[in-house]
């Protein structure tokens, strides 16, 4: 994808990352914490977990598009970087979803044990998940930051003025 209505895809795609990965962080960690939050969003949660990760190679390929047509810039070159490195929280957010959302689901089913007595509860593995997801929502999350600050500061950089060029009559 290079453009979208004439305007370079990238600036458009980034709006999809910006908010669907952190929202993704969110639910995954609500989810993460409470079964009964879990339940109610069911498939929903890794449904938006996938929709997050298709966005990031999407946007990323359309900011590499973008950066072969701007001008050479340790700025640009510098978020670049920095968002080839989001694909991996990605991933990690659409797996820990998909594992929150089977557990809330195995959950709700009691099986039975070698006694026949039924097991309601997976806890060391809840608690696992738990971690996990706020480590990677939190590792998700300051990496979107870093990578929007950069391209903020990339496309911004030299392109307005510290004083107004003119004033409003507020007549």
């Amino acid at each position: 994808m290079t453009l979208i209505n004439g305007l370079p895809a990238h600036v458009l795609l980034v709006h999809l990352v910006v908010v669907l990965v952190p929202l993704t962080a969110l639910a995954l960690v609500g989810a993460a914490i409470s079964r009964r939050a879990a339940r109610r969003m069911g498939i929903v949660l890794p449904l938006l977990a996938l929709i997050s990760l298709v966005s990031v190679p999407l946007t990323t390929s359309a900011g590499e598009w973008l950066e072969r047509h701007v001008t050479d810039d340790a700025l640009v070159e510098r978020h670049a970087e920095l968002g080839d490195g989001l694909l991996p929280w990605a991933v990690g957010l659409f797996l820990l979803a998909s594992l929150v959302w089977w557990i809330s689901r195995a959950a709700t089913e009691p099986r039975p044990d070698a006694t026949g007595k039924a097991i309601r509860s997976a806890k060391p593995v809840r608690v696992a998940a738990l971690v996990l997801s706020l480590v990677v929502a939190a590792g998700a999350v300051v990496d979107v930051y870093r990578i929007g600050d950069s391209g903020a500061k990339a496309a911004w950089h030299d392109g307005f003025s510290q004083t107004a060029s003119h004033t409003r009559d507020e007549g």
